[in-house]
Formats: structure tokens, sequence, C-alpha cells
């Protein structure tokens, strides 16, 4: 059973402040049961006046549901909320079902969709964080007796304490192995910085067309698919622009409303390749009845990362992220125009069928202007026999003037911001 528990008041007990119809967030969290193939036998909104601190829900809907849960014989039941421990084992012990909250779903989807070494390491770690505010004391008849040096157990350290300090421990080394990871990936990008292409990141809400889009522009085959929470690793492959200039193109997790904090902070060392992006595109499922309560979920998330693409002071200046509306194909001829009227009167808006193909060229032209638009008009004096920088200039920038000495070639070259910093790296002492 999927339940979404909603104020009887506008307010939405999921708690993330947007204006969500209750009909959405079930049928949304039906998706994420189904995408880890569970059987959803009944789906249904509770209406709540008040939270109860025990239940959440009230004694009368608490019967009836254990009523009926018994009834169909179901056994796990999935409440669309966050609940506290002493709720989740209240819940469990008056419908004799296992309970797991949004949180706990969206980490078991996590669990089963991880498939690199730094995926797994970074789900293991959210979930030990949430296991551990999970552990509640149910083995009073294991009380300590005598206590051990504080980093040995002693011989009355009750099952509790001993569960407390093995994930304890095991979080640490989680910890650890995952600065290393973060220290890796600080090295690809530094090297990236050499191979002197920009990087541009798609991101945006889980299930918005993130993947069929990468597939479109790269010409791929990453796994793409209906369903919530298709790609967990981030991957990256190289993009062609219509100018002829190269660029690497990053898919990354989508995000989702009410994003467990265990999972903001265990996927920052992959988010932060968004943080790290040239520029970034954030793809927006326009068929969605949610799509601008989407877009607020994407944009916090963003914001929390610290992503400059979101940053106050570039979005005054119009350099905010660009917009892709995908989907279109799914609308109706009405709503299409719409889209197209406010894609052309905004630069930053593009609307488009990553499906069908349609309106993917005028995507790619709007970010090939867009990384055309930081380019520097620059002298540089290179050493004749600096023949590997010489090509590198060539291959990555707009040539206008050359004259040649003994010694040197002058040149005047338009090199955007991004090679004009991987220039300089290449120039950079090592």
């Amino acid at each position: 059973m999927v339940l979404h528990p909603a104020a009887r008041t506008p307010r939405d007990l999921s708690g993330d402040g947007t204006r969500r119809s209750g009909e959405a967030r079930l049928d949304e969290a039906v998706g994420l049961a189904r995408a880890i193939e569970l059987d959803v036998v009944r789906a249904e909104i509770a209406r709540v006046a008040r939270p109860v601190p025990s239940t959440l829900l009230g004694s009368g809907t608490v019967k009836r549901l254990g009523e009926t849960i018994a009834e169909d014989g179901i056994g796990l039941v999935i409440v669309d909320a966050t609940l506290s421990p002493v709720q989740q084992r209240n819940l469990e012990r008056a419908w004799k079902a296992k309970v797991i909250d949004r949180t706990g779903l969206i980490l078991e989807i996590f669990g089963a969709r991880a498939r690199t070494h730094e995926g797994r390491l970074q789900v293991e770690l959210a979930a030990l964080s949430y296991q551990r505010s999970r552990l509640v004391r149910s083995w009073t008849h294991l009380e300590r007796q005598r206590g051990g040096f504080g980093f040995l157990g002693g011989p009355g350290e009750s099952q509790l304490e001993i569960d407390r300090r093995l994930i304890g421990e095991r979080i640490a080394k989680l910890r650890r192995e995952l600065e290393e990871v973060k220290r890796t990936r600080s090295l690809h990008r530094e090297a990236r910085r050499r191979v002197p292409y920009p990087v541009v990141a798609l991101v945006g809400y889980t299930n918005a067309g993130k993947s069929t889009l990468f597939n479109r522009l790269t010409r791929s085959s990453v796994g793409a698919q209906d369903m919530l929470f298709a790609t967990l690793d981030p991957t990256m492959r190289r993009l062609d622009l219509p100018s002829g200039r190269k660029a690497i193109l990053s898919d990354t997790v989508g995000f989702i409303s009410d994003l467990p904090t265990h999972l903001v902070a265990a996927f920052r060392a992959t988010l932060e390749e968004v943080t790290e992006a040239d520029l970034v595109v954030h793809v927006r499922d326009a068929h969605h009845p949610d799509s601008a309560a989407q877009r607020e979920d994407v944009l916090a998330v963003l914001a929390d990362l610290g992503a400059h693409a979101v940053n106050a002071e570039r979005e005054a200046e119009g350099q905010g992220l660009i917009e892709a509306l995908n989907k279109i194909d799914l609308l109706d001829a009405g709503e299409r125009a719409i889209l197209a009227n406010q894609a052309a009167r905004n630069a930053e808006v593009v609307a488009l069928s990553a499906a069908t193909g349609e309106g993917c060229d005028l995507l790619l032209e709007r970010l090939d202007r867009r990384l055309d638009a930081d380019t520097h008009a620059i002298r540089l004096d290179i050493p004749l026999s600096d023949g590997k920088t010489l090509a590198w200039i060539y291959a990555h920038g707009e040539v206008v003037g050359r004259r040649d000495d003994n010694d040197a070639a002058h040149l005047s070259v338009r090199l955007s911001e991004a090679n004009l910093s991987r220039l300089r790296h290449r120039q950079r002492p090592h």
C-alpha cells in the first residue's frame, strides 16, 4: 500500500513548501514504489487534521487502514512523508506490516540502482546515516551492566550500543573512502581542464527526460527509461556543436522533492560535477502537471550546492542556466504554441522533444552561442618551438591574426573564458 498523508488545510505534510496536489504527490510515490518493482495493491490519500506525534495519522485512520491492510494481505506500507522512528514502530505494531517512509523508499531505490563503486559508497553512507537515527531501544534486557574503556564494548554493552558503535565506525570509514573519491574526481576535473573542452551538465527532476536528451545530443545509448531514478551514476560523453567546437556533456542523477538530507550530503561529490560545469541545462518535463513546482525543487537543490549557474548575480546579468522544456510532443497544439512563444521571447528557454528530436538543433545552437559569448580577444606570443601549444590554440580558438619572427609566433586570438583558463594552466610551469 502507498499512502500519502495530506493536511486538510492547503499546507502539505510533505514539508517541501511547494503547492503540489495530493493526487500528484500520490502518483509520484506510486511511481517510486514501482521503480523497484513493488506490486502496488492500493494507493490512497489519508487526510490529516493535525499530525499525531505517536502515529502521524489519527487513531480512526490507523484503525481503518489496519483493517484494509489485513483484508488485502498487504505486507509493506509506504508512507509518503517523513516518519519519526517512534511513529514507524507504532504503525508497524498497529498494522502488523513493514512500514517505510519516503526517505526509506528513496534509499531502497538508490541501493538497487547504484552501479559504480562510488555510487554504492554514497548510497551505503546515506542508508547508514538514516538507519542510525532509526535505532530504537528495544533490547532493555541487555542493559549495560559494566562498561569497558569507551573504545571497546564492555561485557555489559547493550545490543543497541553495539549497533550504534558499529554503524558509527562504518560511517567514518565510508566518509574516508568518499573523501578519496572526491580527491580523485578533483584530479579528473583538473585533467579535463588540460583537455580544452567546456563541460555542459544536464540537471532536472527525476524522469524529466535527461538521459533521453543526453542520448539524442551525443548519439549514445545510455540507459533511459520512463522510470524515476533511472540514472544514478553520472555519465560523460563528447558533444559536437554546430560551430565545430567540442564540449563534454554530463548526465546527472535526477532531483526530487523532499530529497533526504542524507542523500544530498552523500551525493555531494557527484553533484559537484554540476557546480564545476561551464554551463548548466535544466531539463524540465513540460507535460507534467507539477512542472513549475519541480522547477523550484531543482533550483533549491542547486542553490544548496552553491552551483554558480543559479547565482543571483549571474541571473541578473542574464547568465543563468538554460531551460530545456522537454516532452512537447505530448502537449496539445495550444500548449505547444504557448511554449513556442515563451521560447521565442527568452534566449534562456528552448522547447523541445528529446524523443522525436524536435528543437534539439536549436538547443545545440543556444549552447554554442552561450559558450561563444564569453570569448576574449587576446594577443599571445608563443615560442615557435612550442608546436603543441600552437596546435592547441588553432584547435580551440579563433586565430584572427599572426606574425612570426625568428623566435615566436605573435597571435591575435579569440578564446572562451574556459579555454583561456585552460591555456594558462598549460603554460604554468609543472
